[in-house]
């Protein structure tokens, strides 16, 4: 109850149009179980704040503790291989042990992207020595997107190999991963189609396991402030 509490409050400040559909469920949730004595609540206030995880498209919290049956059914981004700007494959173990943020997005992109990109840049600069933490990016138009065009955007905006890598490959496979797994869209619990255009200016954390643990609008300074407190509560994470 208070990691939801605290989880909340967190939220309130931060709240885009895109995430008001998750806080209006969580403060319903507050709502209908303000019945907690405040004993309750004194003792469960010395825990620690914890990230839910997400395993379903509508974006809805779940805080599962070890203990639950249902910890062995999170869902896990499965495995993958694509090429990043240096040509080099990038699969699942590249990313093994790592806290990782990806996004989608393409290099012609004239509308989000470039924020997105600028606000991915912040990333990288505050977490340019910790070895921990991984950023990805993944190509909408791979076809548009050759590795020598990905290295020549990598160029242009002073992207950190060992940081941040950018993925081509086959277009199927990154909107199949990208919506089945993802569960990135323009829409909250809309699952559109391959034939749809993936343009979305989600910022998905990931944590060690592959498990989503957070979902934010990359194109949002405030948001990015809050995908740095949430990295530091994963690493901090048992």
């Amino acid at each position: 109850m208070t990691n939801i509490k605290l989880y909340v409050s967190r939220l309130i400040l931060s709240c885009t149009s895109r995430c008001m559909f998750i806080f209006i469920l969580l403060f319903g949730f507050l709502l209908f179980s303000c019945t907690t004595s405040n004993d309750q609540s004194d003792a469960n206030s010395s825990k620690a704040i914890t990230l839910p995880f997400f395993n379903t498209p509508d974006w809805t919290p779940e805080w599962i503790d070890v203990s639950d049956p249902n910890y062995k059914k999170i869902h896990t981004i499965p495995s993958f291989s694509f090429i990043d700007q240096n040509g080099n494959t990038l699969n699942e173990k590249s990313v093994e042990g790592k806290i990782y943020v990806c996004n989608f997005f393409f290099t012609k992109c004239r509308g989000i992207c470039p924020k997105m990109t600028s606000n991915m840049g912040l990333l990288q600069a505050y977490f340019k020595n910790d070895n921990a933490v991984l950023l990805l990016s993944h190509s909408v138009t791979p076809e548009s997107d050759s590795v020598s065009i990905l290295k020549e955007y990598s160029d242009l905006n002073k992207i950190d190999y060992n940081k941040w890598r950018l993925v081509t490959g086959s277009k199927k496979e990154i909107y199949a991963l990208a919506r089945q797994q993802y569960f990135a869209g323009d829409s909250i619990g809309v699952m559109q189609s391959d034939k749809d255009f993936l343009h979305t200016e989600n910022f998905i954390l990931v944590d060690k396991h592959r498990r989503i643990r957070g979902v934010y609008n990359g194109t949002l300074l405030v948001e990015i402030n809050r995908i740095k407190e949430d990295i530091e509560i994963l690493k901090n994470e048992k």
